[in-house]
């Protein structure tokens, strides 16, 4: 039976053990990501069991929390402290556990915020721009770039003047608020903010389903990866007590 530490593995079986490429497994052990190969008197890589689970980790990894995170955590568990590993993974997790709790508030907000009557509007209900980012808690230059990229545009009294939001215009910068607390990007957003009049909610309630079903991809990942670092780590206590 191959224990983490049997040699025999080359590069193209590592390779295709794991679906990376041989460049790729060579990078990731420059990268760290994988300790040292063993070499032979002919110069020629040798790889364990140690580095076959060091890489498939790292691919789950690389799913949950990002390939550059995902390298930096996966260099900790070869050369650091158990107890450093251990609270990289518990940020990780509470930091996709924020981003779960900031979706269901972002649903929640843009439900109601959407659903707020602005009928009956008066001229005298619009607001300039230094007194909607005081109402929302941002700077002017925040509204004015969200102009700019044609996020919330407000009206131009007179035209071509000063900017004056209408309530459905707050309304509209109220929910693009929302949103990108929970990390939507400028992009995403231009394309999303259109469908937000008539029956647009249907929109941007499906682009939040489809933030959350990424965390839970991401979430799962991360679960995949930590049996297999658990190995990692015991491995090394072994071999340490050794």
């Amino acid at each position: 039976m191959q224990t983490l530490n049997s040699p025999g593995l080359r590069t193209g079986a590592l390779a295709r053990r794991t679906g990376y490429s041989a460049q790729q497994i060579r990078n990731l052990e420059r990268d760290g990501v994988l300790p040292p190969a063993d070499r032979t008197d002919a110069g020629y890589r040798g790889y364990r069991e140690v580095h076959l689970r060091s890489v498939l980790a790292y691919r789950e990894l690389a799913a949950g929390i990002g390939p550059v995170a995902a390298k930096d955590l996966l260099r900790a568990v070869h050369t650091r402290p158990v107890g450093e590993v251990l609270a990289r993974l518990d940020a990780a997790h509470a930091g996709l556990d924020r981003e779960r709790t900031e979706v269901g508030r972002a649903r929640a907000a843009v439900t109601a915020i959407k659903e707020e009557p602005i009928d009956d509007v008066r001229p005298g209900d619009a607001m300039s721009v230094s007194e909607l980012a005081t109402a929302l808690g941002l700077r002017a230059s925040t509204l004015r770039h969200w102009d700019s990229e044609g996020l919330v545009v407000p009206d131009r009294v007179p035209p071509g003047g000063t900017r004056r939001y209408a309530p459905n215009q707050v309304r509209d910068a109220r929910i693009v608020q929302q949103l990108r607390l929970t990390g939507y990007r400028i992009e995403t957003l231009r394309a999303v903010l259109p469908e937000l009049t008539g029956t647009g909610k249907a929109e941007v309630t499906a682009a939040l389903a489809a933030r959350g079903l990424s965390i839970e991809n991401r979430s799962r990942a991360l679960l995949a990866a930590a049996a297999t670092l658990s190995s990692l780590l015991t491995d090394r206590d072994d071999r340490q007590r050794l």
